[in-house]
């Protein structure tokens, strides 16, 4: 019986997978981005790899210290995880760790790819998730949980929220940004309002 519950869930879990790869892959996804800062081509392609892989992974269980889809996530293996999927950097074990490796950014500055960061064990930075848009997140929370999206708008999320952190564009990200041709600002920005579209219609509901 264990062992068919076993086959059920890791069927489960790819097909959440599946779906979000059929939904997402026709067009990158990135969402909108903050007005004022330039975006190119490889830019958007690197919060859109993220933000695919993250999507990718709902439904994967919860298991503390677990670093994969087959074994399962905890918070910063989940991150770990995507991020080094998506873009070959090898990031710290520890949320804590994780935090001190970004540049700190304004909430109102957030975009998808970035990092959030909360308090839930009474310790400074001591879970974290990847933003994907619209004041959502992606994240492994908890024993007998699965990996899911939230809301920061969600009192609990919210009074625990101690900021984002931008790990994208740094030099651990050169991997995947180099050799991309840039794009005009108006270009970038009309094309991630676009995909951020496909996101709330397919995802955010």
């Amino acid at each position: 019986m264990r062992k068919s519950c076993g086959s059920f869930i890791a069927i489960a879990c790819a097909q959440t997978r599946n779906l979000a790869v059929i939904l997402l892959c026709a067009l990158p996804l990135a969402g909108r981005a903050a007005e004022t800062s330039p975006l190119s081509y490889s830019q958007v392609d690197a919060r859109s790899e993220v933000v695919l892989r993250a999507l990718g992974m709902l439904g994967v269980p919860y298991v503390y210290g677990g670093d994969s889809p087959e074994t399962g996530f905890d918070c910063s293996g989940l991150v770990r995880h995507v991020f080094g999927d998506a873009t070959g950097a090898n990031l710290p074990r520890r949320a804590q760790e994780i935090e001190s490796a970004g540049a700190d950014i304004g909430r109102s500055e957030m975009q998808p790819g970035d990092l959030v960061f909360f308090n839930t064990q009474r310790s400074p930075f001591s879970h974290v998730g990847i933003y994907i848009g619209d004041q959502r997140f992606v994240h492994a929370p908890n024993s007998g949980g699965v990996v899911r999206i939230e809301s920061l708008e969600v009192d609990y999320w919210n009074r625990r929220f101690d900021g984002a952190r931008r790990l994208l564009a740094q030099a651990a990200m050169a991997p995947l940004l180099a050799g991309r041709p840039a794009a005009s600002e108006s270009e970038a920005l009309a094309l991630l309002e676009f995909q951020g579209d496909i996101l709330r219609t397919s995802f955010l509901r």
